[in-house]
């Protein structure tokens, strides 16, 4: 210890003791010495959470340049909903290699931010995506057929990764479908690849992209969202946006729409499997889709944590954080907090009002929410319909890989 115990606050003290604790349990003290690419971290997720909900709402990473992450509901909603002290123009991701490109609008802030999700926001609203139920559910099916004949499949690669990346490519972008593979894995690597090796990944994705909506601006318009992000939007400074700026949109849409709801959709399955009274329940009450859906998004978050950085001097739940500081805010804990959701550690799909954090807090919360709910419940029903009874294959169980998001990478199911 540093100093001698006598010269140290009682709450360092316990804060250490606890941090030792930790150290005991999981192989790392996660309180004052954390790091959310750690394995320790990701293989023992939900129980490291509920210790920091309830033993420490502010934690600490000494990685890198170090950063802070928040906890508590409160404290996660007070941090994303001041963009002014806790600003996203600096990155959302600890430690960010400097070579990296910023993604738009998730990024940057207000007025910038504003003008881009003044133009984007009508293309996801809950009316919009309502139009592309009917192709998301006869996709659903296409991919059911080419497996259920087998009685088994491995639902990430034959389902999950597929489905969400048809939905956005299909109904959207209007990107071909053949070349999704190719960019869930840009995607994935450019997000758990070793940090150096990151940027490579994202570069990929950047250049096809880019040259695609190069493509679509010499096209005749088609009165879609790519036009839109094609022609640009003005910045405060009256002046239209830069082009890099308006391929990095088109990015960051592709990127939370190919990246994040294959996990929820992934360990929703994998519960149902494991956990018959639930999957009975719901294939005899569809009308408790729509909770399920909010329910499992609760429990199994995509998006672990996202972060800001600091604009000025400031107190966190008791801790001081300093000018040009990092903090993540814990979207996946934020969704457990005893303090404000009953019975967080239960999993009950017929929960009736479902407050969660999945799809982020204040003006940066996540623009495919209405789209994610969309592809989620006809997931559910179509899968039910046509699968009703299924089981993890003996002998196998899920992998994952989490950071500051979480994936699931293999899921055997037979039926």
């Amino acid at each position: 210890m540093a100093k001698d115990e006598k010269d140290v606050v009682p709450e360092t003290v316990d804060r250490i003791k606890l941090g030792e604790e930790m150290k005991a349990r999981y192989g790392r003290d996660m309180f004052n010495d954390f790091d959310i690419n750690d394995p320790r971290f990701g293989n023992n997720l939900f129980p490291i959470l509920d210790d920091m909900l309830a033993k420490c709402p502010v934690v600490r990473s000494n990685v890198g340049h170090g950063y802070w992450m928040v906890t508590r509901n409160a404290d996660v909603r007070r941090v994303g909903q001041d963009w002014r002290t806790f600003s996203s123009a600096q990155g959302y991701q600890p430690n960010r290699p400097a070579v990296l490109p910023y993604l738009y609008p998730e990024e940057s802030d207000p007025p910038k931010h504003t003008a881009w999700r003044d133009m984007l926001n009508p293309f996801f609203s809950p009316k919009a995506v309502a139009n592309y139920d009917a192709q998301i559910r006869a996709d659903a099916n296409t991919l059911i057929d080419k497996f259920i004949d087998r009685g088994e499949c491995e639902f990430v690669s034959e389902f999950g990764a597929k489905l969400p990346g048809w939905a956005f490519f299909k109904n959207i972008l209007g990107v071909p479908i053949d070349d999704l593979d190719m960019l869930v894995a840009g995607v994935e690597n450019g997000t758990f690849a070793p940090p150096e090796e990151r940027a490579a990944h994202f570069a990929k994705v950047f250049d096809y992209l880019g040259k695609y909506l190069a493509i679509r601006r010499d096209q005749p318009p088609r009165g879609d969202l790519v036009d839109s992000i094609a022609a640009g939007v003005k910045y405060d400074d009256g002046n239209v946006c830069p082009w890099e700026d308006r391929v990095s949109v088109l990015v960051d849409l592709t990127f939370g729409g190919i990246a994040t709801t294959t996990y929820v959709m992934a360990a929703s399955l994998h519960y149902l499997a494991t956990h018959p009274g639930a999957r009975e329940a719901l294939v005899d009450n569809p009308e408790l889709t729509e909770s399920a859906v909010e329910e499992f998004a609760r429990v199994f978050p995509p998006v672990v944590a996202l972060g800001r950085t600091c604009t000025r001097d400031v107190e966190v739940a008791g801790t001081t954080m300093k000018k040009g500081d990092f903090v993540l805010l814990n979207y996946a804990a934020s969704s457990r907090d005893p303090r404000v959701v009953d019975n967080p550690t239960k999993i009950d799909i017929s929960r009736q009002s479902v407050l969660h954090s999945a799809f982020g807090v204040g003006v940066h919360r996540c623009i495919g929410s209405n789209l994610a709910r969309v592809e989620l419940k006809a997931t559910f029903e179509e899968w039910l319909k046509r699968i009703p009874e299924f089981s993890v294959k003996s002998g196998t169980a899920p992998t994952y890989d989490t950071g500051i998001l979480r994936v699931m990478k293999e899921l055997q199911l037979v039926f």
